[in-house]
């Protein structure tokens, strides 16, 4: 085995096992380590503990002390036991070693070579046959498995700044579609406003909108406001239609989040003969016993009746969902641009007995696939010094090495200004194919240069081009007719693992629940070395074209002409 460039000049921390975890990782508090010194052997498995740790952070997570990152149920590791293996296991991984992690539990290393990943992991994953919720959630009350969502279980969550762009694309692209290009004087209303739903807040004001954003939970929108991702709270109805409707009127981008029940709320804009200009749901609808919570419960009732009816709280839940649907439908009918954003609302409405569900197009084949067939996506990265000017350095190397892209441009001035980072400090930006070889090499220079303080981590959401297939949400109304065909991500997986990524994940479920989908997660670390260089050229090439692949494959001309682009034709 040989010690990389980056592992040999960076100082060691010293410390046990033990002594790491009770600084470090004594649950239920986890803090992501700082700085330029190593913990692990070298920076690949460093990375991924400090990532691990940083999805598990107070400023992160929803629950830590449940495990669970967002979504109401996604979770980084299985138990706290399990939790701590994996740290201890990653403190002495070596760089011929890969760490296997089973549904949030390690259950072995495997002997591979530098440049390949250091931890492979698989989540939620069930023969297709069994893959029902209530199967599901037999085996998780066994202790047999966990829900990872999307990033998660694959350790790259980042708070709400990690679908922020993407929302923001998405409204972006609505104002694009049906008002001009230009959201001002427009009002958005939406449910949801935890984990992933917290973004909408902040990318409707940057896209110009007036939002309001209705949550059951205060303690979700209360973490909103502490992070500076919506402007005003509220428990009274009339204060947030009082506040949201003067600022339509002025063309102001303010966001109000009111406590309560959506539908309720929906039904009371009816009532008053107010229509949103633009109507969405970001509930935690793909699970409807550990994430919706049923019209006229409060959320200890809620609490109380999961654990003693499930099937009592399902069959509440799915009427809930219906009803909600329902006045989303009405509204749609009275000139709301409506749309669903990927929750597995519409499918779960229907099961309750909303027939017509469906009339609600899905954001992906309304506003988002024209940017995969691109191979655009989601990419994020963090920094793992844990100081902020490093994100400032890689935002401004990004404008100067893409000046024509005055589009990511507005967006990273924009995120400079506005969003407060959770946890490590990170960055979202959409970059297509090209663009994101392109960055982690930069990315690559700026550390062997010494231009930021520590190794960059780059990811993505698994919401992606090329790594997802979810007929209700990424590959919902594919050209072909090739929806449900899980090919594709499995793909993805094999590629990047065969490219070098750090580490990869390969889940089931994610934001639209069991049965419904199955997605692939990719992490690279940029450390200035040789190796980090050649397998970065490998995987930022792979992964987009995984998305060019697809869509060419799907009969997407867009696609086609970036195949012959990019030579990707076979």
């Amino acid at each position: 085995m040989t010690t990389s460039a980056a592992t040999a000049s960076s100082p060691k921390a010293g410390l046990t096992a033990e002594q790491f975890i009770q600084k470090y990782a004594n649950h239920p508090t986890y803090i992501p380590p700082r700085g330029p010194e190593l913990h692990c052997k070298n920076w690949q498995a460093e990375a991924a503990l400090r990532m691990f740790l940083n999805n598990l952070t107070d400023e992160v997570a929803e629950a830590p002390a449940d495990l669970v990152v967002y979504g109401g149920t996604g979770q980084a590791a299985r138990t706290p036991e399990d939790a701590r293996k994996i740290i201890e296991v990653l403190l002495e991984l070596e760089e011929d070693e890969s760490l296997l992690v089973q549904s949030g539990k390690p259950v072995g290393k495997v002997r591979t070579h530098s440049e390949a990943p250091r931890v492979l992991i698989a989540n939620s994953n069930l023969v297709p046959h069994w893959a029902t919720w209530e199967y599901f959630n037999d085996l998780r009350k066994r202790g047999l498995i966990m829900y990872g969502q999307m990033t998660a279980g694959s350790w790259i969550y980042i708070g709400s700044q990690g679908i922020l762009q993407g929302t923001y694309e998405t409204f972006a692209a609505c104002g694009d579609k049906y008002f001009n290009s230009d959201l001002r004087h427009k009002l958005l209303v939406t449910g949801g406003l935890g984990g992933m739903g917290g973004a909408q807040p902040l990318a409707a004001t940057i896209a110009g909108a007036t939002f309001l954003g209705v949550d059951v939970d205060p303690d979700r929108i209360q973490k909103r406001l502490d992070t500076r991702y919506i402007d005003k709270m509220t428990y009274d109805y009339e204060e947030a239609k009082r506040w949201v409707l003067e600022a339509k009127e002025r063309g102001e981008a303010i966001s109000v989040g009111l406590v309560g029940d959506i539908g309720d709320v929906l039904e009371k804009l009816i009532q008053d003969n107010i229509t949103p200009d633009i109507l969405t749901d970001q509930t935690s609808a793909h699970d409807p016993i550990n994430g919706y919570v049923p019209n006229g419960l409060t959320l200890e009732e809620a609490k109380a009746l999961r654990q003693q009816d499930p099937a009592k709280y399902k069959e509440l839940s799915l009427k809930s969902m219906a009803r909600h649907v329902g006045f989303m439908l009405e509204l749609q009918k009275r000139g709301s641009k409506t749309f669903d954003y990927g929750n597995n609302l519409r499918e779960f409405a229907q099961q309750g007995g909303e027939a017509n569900a469906f009339n609600i197009p899905g954001f992906v084949p309304e506003y988002i696939r024209p940017l995969f067939c691109e191979g655009k996506g989601p990419f994020r990265w963090a920094a793992l010094s844990g100081d902020p000017e490093d994100i400032r350095v890689t935002d401004e190397a990004l404008k100067e090495l893409f000046p024509e892209n005055t589009h990511m441009i507005k967006w990273l001035d924009e995120a400079q200004e506005k969003v407060a980072f959770q946890g490590l400090p990170c960055r979202i930006c959409w970059l297509g194919m090209g663009e994101r070889e392109k960055a982690g090499l930069l990315f690559n220079q700026l550390v062997r240069e010494g231009k930021v303080k520590a190794p960059i981590v780059i990811g993505r959401d698994h919401l992606d081009c090329g790594s997802v297939a979810s007929p209700y949400r990424e590959t919902e109304g594919m050209k072909d007719g090739s929806d449900a065909i899980s090919d594709w991500p499995l793909l993805n997986l094999m590629a990047n693992t065969a490219g070098g990524a750090t580490w990869v994940s390969f889940h089931h479920g994610g934001g639209v629940g069991i049965g419904y989908s199955q997605h692939a997660g990719m992490v690279i670390l940029a450390d200035g070395t040789d190796r980090a260089e050649r397998c970065l050229r490998r995987v930022l090439h792979n992964d987009p074209a995984m998305g060019i692949f697809r869509h060419a494959d799907a009969g997407y001309e867009t696609a086609q002409e970036n195949a012959r682009k990019f030579g990707l034709e076979l």
